[in-house]
């Protein structure tokens, strides 16, 4: 039997670090321990590829980010959300959720 794919969809880790930084600011570490408990072990985010992704997203306006003192007492860059990122996160969403309805409607269909 295969391996169930835990990769986070392609297109989407973008919008997974916006939703995780809307809650509060955190460290990359932290953005995927929380989006691997809440999609209860579904999707495995690549440290590669978030640390692409948190550098694309800052250079956009859409994060902003600051060097402290993490809860082990290492130095971690935290990043935060921007207003341009929570407007970012709507438009990201709202265009999810009408692919996501379209994919339900095509699997719906009895054939």
């Amino acid at each position: 039997m295969d391996e169930p794919n835990r990769d986070v969809i392609q297109g989407t880790l973008d919008m997974l670090i916006l939703k995780t930084l809307s809650l509060q600011p955190m460290h990359g570490f932290g953005i995927t321990r929380r989006v691997e408990q809440v999609s209860r072990g579904v999707f495995k985010v690549n440290p590669g590829s978030l640390l692409v992704a948190l550098q694309r997203l800052e250079r956009a306006g859409l994060l902003d980010a600051e060097w402290r003192t993490s809860e082990n007492s290492r130095r971690a860059k935290y990043y935060a959300l921007t207003r341009a990122g929570r407007k970012q996160l709507e438009v990201e969403t709202a265009d999810w959720k009408r692919r996501a309805a379209a994919v339900a409607r095509l699997l719906s269909v009895e054939g």
